[in-house]
């Protein structure tokens, strides 16, 4: 692999790629799709960088960071990283919303997981799975 390779694989990262969201217990597909900028992505950098600003306005005068408080910041960060989606509620589609993404990612522990597990992938962002 050469270096404009490398950089070429974190801008296409930057565009993000499209992962579909599976029932957790069926394996079936739920008509969920998100578009995720990788974890090479310069969107993920920023996030990243958010993150520990974040972190460190949140810390109290002994440095402290509450479990709750880091929770709502790395969720914040994660809810960065989609790019966009396709999901719908009452047979609408729900608009694309800071709000809505987290609303998602807290919606249930699986959903998250999920979406965070492919953030991180590496392989499907070059379209190895």
């Amino acid at each position: 692999m050469q270096l404009d390779a490398i950089e070429a694989n974190a801008a296409d990262q930057d565009r993000g790629a499209w992962f579909d969201l599976f029932d957790p217990v069926t394996g079936g597909k739920t008509g969920i799709r998100l578009r995720l900028a990788g974890p090479d992505s310069a969107t993920q950098g920023r996030a990243r960088l958010a993150m520990v600003d974040e972190l460190a306005e949140a810390a109290d005068d002994e440095g402290k960071v509450s479990a709750a408080a880091r929770e709502k910041i790395r969720l914040r960060s994660l809810a960065s990283c989609v790019l966009a989606w396709e999901i719908e509620e009452g047979g609408a589609p729900v608009p694309f919303t800071q709000a809505n993404v987290l609303r998602l990612l807290r919606s249930a522990r699986w959903v998250e997981e999920q979406i965070d597990a492919m953030a991180g992938n590496r392989a499907a962002h070059r379209g190895v799975i």
